[in-house]
C-alpha cells in the first residue's frame, strides 16, 4: 500500500511536489526554508508555471482556512510573499492574480489575525515596483475592504470614548505612583536610570505621553476628567507632589494649541470643589500655578482675560466667605502665586492689561465704614496687582501709566487703611523703578554720595508724561503725608515714591517741582494740627532725605552745599530731624519750630538754585501745597490740581476766550499777553533757539496758573480789570465811529437814551 502511495506520489507534477515538501509536518515548525529554496529556484527557471504554482497555492491555503488549520495558511502566505519579491518576468501576473485570490481569500476571513496578514502581504505587494503598468486587474474589493476596516466598530475601537478612558487612565496612574517621580526639590526632571527605563512605572509614564500627545481638541478633556476622578477619590491632592507631576507631563505632552484646555478644565474643577477644605483648593492652585506658565504663552485674546478673571473670582469668593483662617489666606496666597506666574509669561502690552482690569476690580469708594471683607478684598486686589507689576518691565511711564490707570490708583493711595496705602506705594515703586535703585532708596538717606545710584537722562516722553500729571502725583503723595494713621513704613514709601520720581526722572523742572514738593512737606509739619510729633519729625527727615538727593542728581552743587550745611547742623543739635525714621522719640527731643535755623529756608533755597543756574522763580512764589492741615476729604485729591490736569486750568480757558473775542472784533490786533512788538522783540525772535521761546512759554504759562490757583480773589479782579476796560473803550471806540456815520447819512434820527453799547459789562460776565 504504501508502495502505491509513493508511486502516485512520484505520479503528481513537479511543481506540486516542490508546493507540498514546503510544508513542515506540524505548523509549529514553521516553513521549510531550502524546499522553499528549489521552489524559488524552480520558478525562475521555468517562469510559465508560476500561475500553476501560485494557484495551487491559493487552493491549499482555502482548505487549510475551511478546517482552520491556521498555522498552514500562515506558511502558504509567506511562500507567495517570497515567490513575489523573489520573481520578475512577464508570467508574474498571472502569479499575482492568484496572490490577489489568496489576500482577499483572508481579508473575508473573521479571524483578525488572518486579516491581518492579508494587509501586511498586500503592503508589501503594493511597494513592487513594476516595469509595466497591468490595467486588467480591479482592486475595487481591496478598496472597499480597507475602507470599511478603517470604519469598523469590531476591528478598532474608539479608544477615547469615556467608557475606555476611564480604565486606561486610572490604570496609568497607578502604576505611575509607585515611581520616585524622577524630581528634585526644584521641580527639574532628573534623568531615568537605564535599569529603571522599562520598569512599569516609567512604561506607564511613557504610555501616558503618548496617549496625551495624540489626543485632539475634541478627545483631551476625555483624558483630563479621569485624572482628576482618580485624584479626588484617591485623595491625591494632599500632598500634591504626585498631581504636580501628572500635569507637568501632561501640559509638556499635550499639542501646544491645545495646552489652554488643561488650565480651562483645572480651573473648572477648581470651581466644582469650591466647598471642599481650604487646603485640598490650594494644592489645586499650586498645581494650577506650576503648569499655567506654559499655558501663558498660547494664551491670546479674551483667553488671557478670562484665566485672570477665573481668579479674581475665586478671591473674590474666598475672602467673603473666610477672613480670619489661615489656611484660607494660604489659597489666596496661592491663588495671587498663580495669578503672578500667569502673567510672568505673558507680553508686557497684556500686563499693563491685566493691571487696569484688576483695578477696575477693586471696590470704590474708599471709606471708613466699609467691612472687614470688603477692606480685605481690596487688600488682596492690591496684592494681586503687586504680583502682575513686579513681573513687568516698564520702559516709558507713559505706557506704564494711562490716565485709566494712574488716577484710580492715586486714588487707592489716599485709603483709609495704612496697609492698603503702603501697598499701593510699592506697586508704584516696582512700576516707577526702571534701573534697580529700588533697593537703595527704600529708607530716608542723607550720605547720598555712597548709594552709587544708577542714572540715566530722562527721555522726551518721560518728562512731557511727568510734565502733564506730576500735579495730580505730587498732591496725592503730599495728601496721603497728611494723615495721622501712617506708620513709619508709610512715610517711608512716600520717600521712596518721590526718591525714585527724581532719579528716574532727572531734570531741572522736575528738581524745581521736588524742591516745591519739599518746602510744602515742612510747611506740613510744622502747621498741622494732626499729626504726631514723632510723625512730625519723620517728616522733617525725609525732607532733608530729599534735599540732599534732589542736587546730586540734577547736579546743583550751590544746593548740595547748603544741604549738607543743614545736615551737619543738625547733626549736632537735633539728630531726630534726621534719619533713621522710629516709631517713638524721645520726649526731650524739641520741635522743629523752635529751631528755625535748623529747618529749610526758602529764600536760601531759591539762593542756591539761582547759583547753581536755575531759575528760582517758581521756586520763590507761594507754595502750592495747604498750610498742613487736615488736608481734601480722603480719598479725592484736592480739585486744584485734579482740574489743571484733567480739564486745563481756569486761567487757560480765560486766555482762550480772551485771544478768540478779540480776534474776532474789527480793529483789534491778536497780541499774546506780555508781549510788545517792537524792532527789538521781532530781532529776539528771530536770533533765540526755539526751544528757549518754548520754555519761556511753558514757564508763563505755569506762572499764570499758579498765580490763579494761590492770590486771593480781589487780586485776580484787579489784574483782569485793566484788560476789560482796555477791550471796553476800545469797543466804544468802534461804536462811537459807527454811530457818527450813521448820524451824517440821517441827522433826524437821535436819540437822548445812553447808546447800549456804552453800558459797562456786567460785573458776573468780568470776573
Amino acid at each position: 500500500m504504501f508502495g502505491c502511495c509513493g508511486c502516485c506520489s512520484a505520479l503528481r507534477p513537479r511543481y506540486k511536489r516542490l508546493v507540498d515538501n514546503i510544508f513542515p509536518v506540524t505548523p509549529q515548525d514553521g516553513l521549510v526554508k531550502a524546499n522553499l529554496e528549489k521552489l524559488t529556484f524552480y520558478s525562475l527557471s521555468s517562469p510559465e508555471k508560476l500561475d500553476r504554482i501560485g494557484e495551487y497555492l491559493y487552493q491549499k491555503a482555502a482548505r487549510d482556512i475551511y478546517r482552520k488549520r491556521y498555522g498552514f495558511v500562515i506558511i502558504a502566505m509567506e511562500a507567495m510573499d517570497q515567490l513575489l519579491l523573489a520573481c520578475h518576468s512577464q508570467q508574474l501576473n498571472l502569479f499575482v492574480e492568484s496572490f490577489l485570490k489568496m489576500v482577499q481569500k483572508l481579508l473575508e476571513s473573521t479571524e483578525p489575525q488572518l486579516q491581518i496578514l492579508a494587509t501586511q502581504s498586500f503592503v508589501k505587494f503594493a511597494n513592487i515596483e513594476e516595469d509595466t503598468p497591468s490595467y486588467h486587474r480591479r482592486y475595487d474589493f481591496f478598496v472597499s475592504k480597507f475602507s470599511a476596516m478603517c470604519h469598523s466598530d469590531d476591528l478598532v475601537e474608539n479608544i477615547w470614548e469615556p467608557v475606555h478612558m476611564d480604565k486606561i487612565v486610572p490604570s496609568l496612574l497607578f502604576n505611575m505612583q509607585e515611581s520616585t517621580f524622577h524630581t528634585n526639590e526644584s521641580g527639574e526632571e532628573m534623568p531615568v536610570p537605564e535599569e529603571q527605563a522599562n520598569d512599569p512605572p516609567m512604561l506607564a509614564e511613557t504610555c501616558m505621553r503618548e496617549l496625551v500627545s495624540r489626543a485632539s481638541f475634541g478627545h483631551i478633556r476625555a483624558v483630563l476628567k479621569p485624572v482628576l476622578r482618580h485624584f479626588d477619590l484617591h485623595k491625591l491632592w494632599v500632598p500634591n507632589l504626585f498631581a504636580i507631576h501628572t500635569f507637568r507631563i501632561i501640559i509638556f505632552s499635550i499639542q501646544a494649541q491645545y495646552s489652554y484646555t488643561v488650565v480651562e478644565t483645572l480651573m473648572a474643577h477648581l470651581d466644582e470643589n469650591s466647598k471642599s477644605s481650604p487646603t485640598i483648593r490650594t494644592s489645586i492652585v499650586d498645581v494650577l500655578s506650576k503648569i499655567i506658565a506654559i499655558a501663558a504663552g498660547e494664551s491670546v485674546g479674551p483667553s488671557v482675560l478670562e484665566i485672570i478673571n477665573s481668579l479674581l473670582s475665586h478671591l473674590r469668593d474666598s475672602v467673603k466667605h473666610g477672613t480670619s483662617q489661615m489656611e484660607e489666606k494660604m489659597y489666596q496666597d496661592a491663588l495671587i502665586n498663580a495669578l503672578g506666574e500667569f502673567a510672568n509669561h505673558l507680553p508686557d502690552y497684556q500686563k499693563i492689561e491685566i493691571m487696569m482690569f484688576i483695578m477696575n476690580k477693586i471696590p470704590f469708594p474708599l471709606n471708613e465704614n466699609r467691612s472687614p471683607a470688603d477692606n480685605l478684598l481690596q487688600s488682596m486686589l492690591l496684592k494681586s496687582l503687586l504680583k502682575v507689576g513686579t513681573k513687568y518691565q516698564t520702559i516709558h511711564l507713559n505706557t506704564t501709566f494711562p490716565v485709566s490707570f494712574l488716577e484710580p490708583l492715586l486714588r487707592m493711595s489716599l485709603a483709609p487703611d495704612p496697609d492698603m496705602r503702603l501697598l499701593v506705594q510699592k506697586i508704584l515703586h516696582t512700576l516707577i523703578d526702571r534701573h534697580n535703585n529700588l533697593e537703595k532708596l527704600t529708607k530716608p538717606y542723607v550720605d547720598v554720595n555712597e548709594m552709587s545710584l544708577i542714572l540715566e537722562k530722562s527721555s522726551r516722553p518721560d518728562l512731557i508724561f511727568i510734565n502733564k500729571h506730576g500735579p495730580i502725583i505730587y498732591d496725592a503723595l503730599y495728601t496721603s503725608l497728611q494723615m495721622d494713621s501712617n506708620t513709619v513704613k508709610n512715610i517711608e514709601a512716600v520717600y521712596t515714591t518721590l526718591a525714585l520720581l527724581c532719579v528716574e526722572l532727572a531734570s531741572s523742572e522736575t528738581a524745581i517741582d521736588l524742591l516745591q514738593l519739599v518746602l510744602g512737606i515742612q510747611s506740613l509739619s510744622l502747621n498741622s494740627t494732626v499729626l504726631s510729633n514723632a510723625q512730625k519729625f519723620n517728616l522733617h527727615a525725609i525732607v532733608i532725605s530729599l534735599l540732599t538727593l534732589v542736587p546730586l542728581i540734577v547736579n546743583i552743587q550751590p544746593l548740595l552745599d547748603y544741604a549738607e550745611k543743614l545736615v551737619a547742623a543738625r547733626k549736632q543739635e537735633a539728630p531726630h530731624l534726621l534719619p533713621d525714621l522710629q516709631e517713638q522719640y524721645p520726649a526731650n527731643c524739641e520741635l522743629a519750630n523752635k529751631l528755625p535755623h535748623l529747618l529749610v529756608d526758602q529764600m536760601a533755597l531759591c539762593e542756591s538754585v539761582k547759583t547753581g543756574g536755575l531759575d528760582p522763580t517758581r521756586l520763590a512764589q507761594t507754595s502750592p501745597y495747604g498750610a498742613g492741615g487736615p488736608g481734601s476729604v480722603i480719598g479725592n485729591p484736592r480739585r486744584s490740581w485734579v482740574e489743571v490736569s484733567a480739564r486745563g486750568s481756569v486761567v487757560e480757558i480765560n486766555n482762550a476766550a480772551e485771544v478768540d473775542s478779540v480776534s474776532s472784533s474789527p480793529g483789534v490786533q491778536r497780541k499774546l499777553p506780555e508781549e510788545e512788538l517792537t524792532f527789538e522783540s521781532m530781532k529776539k525772535v528771530l536770533t533765540e533757539p526755539p526751544e528757549s521761546r518754548k520754555e519761556m512759554e511753558a514757564e508763563r504759562r505755569e506762572q499764570i496758573s499758579h498765580t490763579f490757583r494761590t492770590a486771593p480773589f480781589s487780586e485776580l479782579v484787579r489784574k483782569t480789570q485793566p484788560k476789560h476796560d482796555a477791550l471796553q473803550t476800545k469797543l466804544n471806540e468802534i461804536f462811537k465811529s459807527l454811530s457818527m456815520n450813521e448820524g451824517g447819512r440821517s441827522p433826524t434820527d437821535k436819540k437822548s437814551n445812553v447808546p447800549v453799547y456804552e453800558q459797562n459789562f456786567p460785573e458776573l460776565f468780568v470776573h
